[in-house]
């Protein structure tokens, strides 16, 4: 009597591996949509109407947030779940701290006070708007649900731990590259320290560039730390917000 044993499927014909090859496509799929997203998202933001410059990133992200919830991606996967609430707060208020000794600092020295001088928060008022509902709203909050929440899940599936730093930080920092157009021409410090000209518009590009990668790899070292977004959040807004804050105040002093 012989007694036939079920085999389990083999690594070169089981369904198990075709399985595990058909979730890795689906995971480059979903990468490649998100940054087909973002890239549009920008262009539009960026090259369109006043109004789609308000309003394109954050519906796109909360399009794209739905969009990988749809595709099965975790709350925890998107930095969002409540688990991590607690411990994001904890390095959202480290991370605040910091940021406003740093600036604190900045404005009280005369050689880097004058990098704080932006023609876009020669107001107070106008610097309070834009640190408390423009920037949180339309800026921070938005790109941080985007590249550190759906990217980042993206692109964990994809390639792990080094992608996102590596291809996210890249990501965020090419980001920037057409809301850095004219930004030499608006500042005061950067164009007495680059100079004018199409030279100068340029470096001012590759210098936000690589400045915002380097801001993208600490977003995502806070947000992998922690588990959540609140931190990046935190400290993405201390960044903005404060230094439109501080931009304002050496403004007022110098007029006065």
């Amino acid at each position: 009597m012989t007694v036939e044993i079920e085999r389990l499927p083999s690594p070169e014909t089981g369904r198990l591996p075709s399985l595990a090859w058909l979730s890795r496509f689906h995971a480059w799929i979903d990468l490649a949509v998100v940054i087909a997203v973002l890239v549009t998202t920008n262009l539009i933001a960026h090259f369109t109407t006043a109004w789609a410059s308000i309003a394109t990133v954050p519906i796109a992200a909360c399009v794209l947030v739905a969009m990988m919830r749809r595709r099965g991606m975790r709350w925890s996967e998107l930095g969002l779940s409540p688990r991590h609430w607690k411990k994001g707060t904890l390095y959202s208020v480290a991370a605040v701290a910091l940021v406003l000794a740093v600036v604190a600092i900045g404005i009280a020295l005369p050689f880097t006070r004058q990098f704080f001088l932006s023609e876009r928060y020669a107001t107070i008022s106008g610097a309070l708007v834009a640190s408390m509902i423009i920037i949180p709203l339309q800026t921070v909050i938005p790109e941080e649900l985007a590249f550190r929440g759906v990217l980042h899940g993206t692109l964990e599936r994809v390639w792990g731990a080094r992608g996102v730093f590596a291809a996210g930080s890249l990501l965020f920092g090419l980001w920037h590259v057409a809301s850095s157009f004219g930004l030499t021409a608006g500042n005061a410090g950067l164009s007495a320290f680059l100079g004018a000209g199409l030279l100068a518009q340029i470096a001012g590009i590759v210098g936000a560039v690589i400045a915002t990668a380097a801001a993208g790899f600490v977003f995502t070292w806070l947000r992998r730390r922690s588990g959540s977004i609140l931190a990046p959040i935190a400290l993405h807004w201390s960044l903005n917000g404060a230094g439109a804050l501080a931009a304002a105040l050496v403004w007022h002093a110098t007029l006065n």
